[in-house]
């Protein structure tokens, strides 16, 4: 079943296509990676997915809901409860040990809970870290941070942007390795990626150039439960 669709999107800047009449579907608990040369539209599709922009004109379905028709206010509302993101550049609030930076994302959905944070770090293998600040930890450490902050909250879709493109290869093993057990457990995956090897991971690949979906690839050698390390 399919949990988003995007029908006929397309997103104009004056005279560039950024997204180009793309249509996309995307099935409850599959796992897509979204690739594609600087300036082919992934960081567009990107934003438009997780309820940061809207576009210029056709459907974008969340759960049977039409989301670019929702205002400001109800996207953020959407992204907050259905969306855990995660960003390359890892946005961490410096002042904040790792377990209160998984906190803060609790509280914009509901009440903090310390509890619940440290179990969202062991998680990730972070609980002996909890306590140190991200100047303190590796930038594998901070990536696997910012993991827990966006699955915290049980999000159905997470929406990562070039998780991997600041972690040298045993971290990104690392990475790949919790979305293998994310996608075991059902998440519903969208990986945006330059690294073929990262893009080799998910069950089907999206290529996009020029602002249209150019081709698609289904990995027929997608290994259930494999490990990376």
């Amino acid at each position: 079943m399919s949990l988003l669709e995007l029908k006929n999107v397309s997103k104009i800047y004056g005279e560039l296509h950024a997204l180009d009449n793309v249509n996309l579907s995307v099935d409850t608990g599959e796992w897509v990676a979204i690739m594609g040369p600087s300036g082919s539209g992934k960081s567009t599709m990107m934003n438009i997915i997780g309820c940061m922009d809207k576009p210029t004109s056709g459907q974008v379905l969340l759960d049977g809901v039409d989301i670019s028709k929702e205002s400001a206010k109800n996207l953020t509302v959407i992204r907050r409860d259905k969306i855990g993101l995660i960003f390359q550049q890892f946005h961490l609030v410096n002042y904040l040990t790792a377990v209160e930076n998984v906190m803060v994302s609790q509280y914009y959905h509901s009440m903090p809970d310390e509890a619940e944070a440290l179990a969202a770090l062991d998680r990730v293998g972070l609980a002996d870290r909890a306590k140190h600040l991200p100047s303190q930890l590796s930038g594998g450490e901070q990536q696997r941070v910012c993991i827990a902050r966006a699955l915290i909250n049980y999000p159905e879709i997470v929406l990562a942007d070039e998780p991997t493109g600041n972690l040298d290869e045993a971290n990104e093993n690392i990475v790949l390795d919790i979305f293998q057990q994310l996608h075991k457990e059902g998440t519903t995956l969208i990986v945006v990626t330059h690294d073929p090897e990262v893009a080799d991971a998910a069950q089907r690949t999206i290529v996009l150039e020029h602002g249209r979906v150019a081709r698609e690839v289904v990995n027929e050698s997608f290994e259930e439960g494999r490990s990376y390390i």
